[in-house]
């Protein structure tokens, strides 16, 4: 757990995501910002989320830096208080409105699919543009979705995902994910929409970057996405190609239960956390 928490999650203080994201910054990066918390079993767990949110978003002024936030609804009380939990999105989102900034709400497992979509819909019909939502290219719905979005012409983050769903809900296959992925995005810039490709798949990356040369997209239509501490390199290639990427940058102090939940939810991220630290551990002796 700490080997994974301390390469990818930038620590468990607001002033260690700061840190990181100025970082990120110098690099040629922008970033969100994700306060660790999900599944919060009482209203006072999901308020003291939303506080910290509101403390990140202070901090993103006051050090002036190139960061945005997203949001797992089940943090701020989605399974406890719906109502409460979107009070609290509408409010954050009303409060990165007044500073020119963005809020993502995150997409968890299938059963929260159709709630963090209706909420999102209900968001943008009362007039807030500054919102966005996230789809997984795992799911047989996300097409579909897709068709009910784009008028809105949305502002969708489009990932593989990493939930274990059933065969009748997700598809199972890493080449059926991998089309899909393709699908959705093709679909998405089709209907106007903008496009945060989040993968590490560098055949999706270079997927990705055909369609955008071939409908002759600019920056305002796309950007990719990546998990801080993962493909480095890939994110240098697409910075230094004039391309947009913001890194995922989560902190908190729930980093230990962060860590074991995507673990659990995906036994394969053991392989790649293990694949990683050996890769680490032997470039000092290849020097």
């Amino acid at each position: 757990m700490r080997r994974l928490s301390d390469r990818y999650i930038a620590g468990p203080e607001l002033a260690d995501a700061i840190d990181t994201v100025r970082a990120l910054n110098e690099a040629g990066r922008k970033a969100t910002l994700d306060v660790l918390g999900e599944e919060v079993a009482t209203a006072d767990e999901a308020l003291a989320i939303r506080a910290e949110y509101e403390q990140a978003m202070t901090a993103i002024e006051d050090e002036g830096v190139d960061a945005n936030v997203s949001v797992k609804l089940t943090g701020l009380g989605l399974k406890v208080d719906p109502e409460l939990c979107a009070e609290s999105v509408r409010a954050l989102v009303e409060i990165a409105a007044g500073h020119g900034r963005f809020v993502r709400i995150d997409m968890e497992d299938s059963s929260t699919t159709a709630a963090t979509l209706d909420l999102y819909r209900e968001l943008r019909a009362e007039g807030h543009l500054n919102v966005g939502i996230v789809l997984q290219a795992m799911l047989r719905r996300t097409l579909d979705d897709v068709g009910e979005l784009v008028e809105l012409q949305p502002n969708v983050r489009v990932c593989k995902g990493i939930y274990v769903e059933p065969a009748d809900i997700a598809y199972q296959g890493d080449e059926a994910v991998r089309f899909n992925f393709v699908e959705t995005i093709a679909a998405l810039w089709e209907g106007g929409a903008k496009v945060a490709v989040a993968t590490h798949d560098g055949a999706l990356v270079a997927k990705a970057l055909e369609l955008i040369r071939d409908r002759g997209l600019g920056l305002e239509r796309y950007e990719f996405q990546l998990l801080l501490g993962v493909r480095e390199e890939l994110a240098d290639e697409l910075v230094r190609g004039g391309h947009t990427v913001r890194i995922y940058v989560p902190y908190g102090r729930k980093w230990y239960e962060y860590s074991l939940r995507r673990l659990q939810e995906n036994p394969k991220l053991a392989g790649y956390v293990a694949r990683d630290v050996v890769r680490h551990l032997r470039e000092p002796l290849s020097r």
